[in-house]
């Protein structure tokens, strides 16, 4: 083969490279529109559950809290009873033929009455651990009960229920009263936990990202500070041996009398124990169910939260006294 057919067998093995590389190119082309088309629909997917989650995590806030302490119980609890050395492994010696041939009896026997001081000793300290734990627990109890409003403080710092809920953008402040009540100041931070934009997903599966309408940013504004005002209520007449929670949400508000953004009360709710305790808090409507208490909130889907005035602790005296 001449120089010519050489080149044209090279060309023809080139053509034939090149073909193949661009039908190769073609293919990985399509792979890789599908691998992107796949990520967006995944991409998608993944922004809408995370914002239908973070409306169930602020509309849901009220169906957790800690177990119940019955304060009253622990009060009455007697005293763990002190060990007694009853000589067990003494009263039960009996020295063998062999230990009684070798002279090694009272030897024998001085082991057993060892092994039994020994034994009482680790339970004797075991009981001083459950005793000075009683000791500790009952004092509280009582204190409790006496309505001693800095062990209550100091139960609400040791136990800090409300690690989620500061989470999501409150804080909160506690004032204690003589007459067993314990009154809440909720800190919001005007909304700002409530997204701005509906997402969803299209037929195509491409995102969809509307602005939120205002009404529906108010309804869910709404559920999330009751939702908030139960849980905190609920939290506090489990660890406290209160009837009666008083809460007020706060809120930054216009004052007219002053022209500026204050924080001024959008709700306050009355969460007594029996009632609160009467409700399946899975299937509520946070926002529906402050009709069972006395409350005050004036709200307007349009408009959202109108300032109200706090609920007073004396005005539940007379349910809180022969409790």
């Amino acid at each position: 083969m001449g120089w010519k057919g050489t080149v044209r067998s090279i060309q023809a093995a080139a053509r034939r490279a090149d073909r193949e590389a661009q039908r190769r190119q073609k293919e990985l082309e399509k792979q890789e529109k599908l691998y992107a088309k796949m990520e967006a629909l995944e991409q998608a997917k993944y922004e809408v559950d995370v914002y239908e989650n973070q409306l169930e995590v602020i509309q849901s806030v009220h169906k957790e809290w800690g177990n119940r302490i019955d304060w009253k119980a622990i009060s009455s609890m007697p005293a763990p009873k002190e060990p007694i050395n009853e000589h067990t492994h003494e009263k039960n010696f009996k020295p063998g033929i062999i230990t009684k041939l070798l002279g090694s009896e009272n030897k024998a026997r001085e082991k057993s009455i060892n092994k039994d001081e020994l034994e009482h000793e680790n339970r004797y300290k075991q009981w001083e651990i459950e005793y000075k734990k009683w000791e500790t627990d009952k004092s509280l109890a009582e204190s409790l009960l006496a309505n001693d409003g800095e062990a209550k403080m100091d139960i609400i710092k040791q136990m800090n229920p409300f690690k989620d809920i500061s989470e999501l953008g409150s804080t909160l402040s506690f004032t204690t009263h003589t007459n067993g009540i314990i009154e809440v100041e909720l800190f919001t931070q005007g909304g700002e936990q409530i997204p701005t934009e509906v997402k969803s997903l299209l037929q195509s599966g491409k995102l969809s990202v509307k602005k939120m309408p205002r009404g529906t940013f108010n309804e869910i504004y709404q559920d999330y500070i009751s939702s908030c005002a139960l849980r905190v209520g609920n939290e506090l007449l489990a660890i406290l041996p209160e009837r009666i929670v008083l809460i007020h949400v706060m809120d930054k508000m216009l004052n007219t009398k002053t022209g500026h953004m204050e924080e001024q009360c959008i709700l306050s709710v009355a969460i007594s124990r029996d009632t609160i305790a009467s409700l399946n808090m899975d299937k509520i409507d946070p926002s529906d169910s402050l009709d069972n208490f006395v409350h005050n909130m004036v709200y307007k889907k349009t408009k959202g939260f109108e300032v109200v005035e706090k609920l007073k602790p004396s005005s539940f005296e007379i349910e809180i006294i022969g409790q």
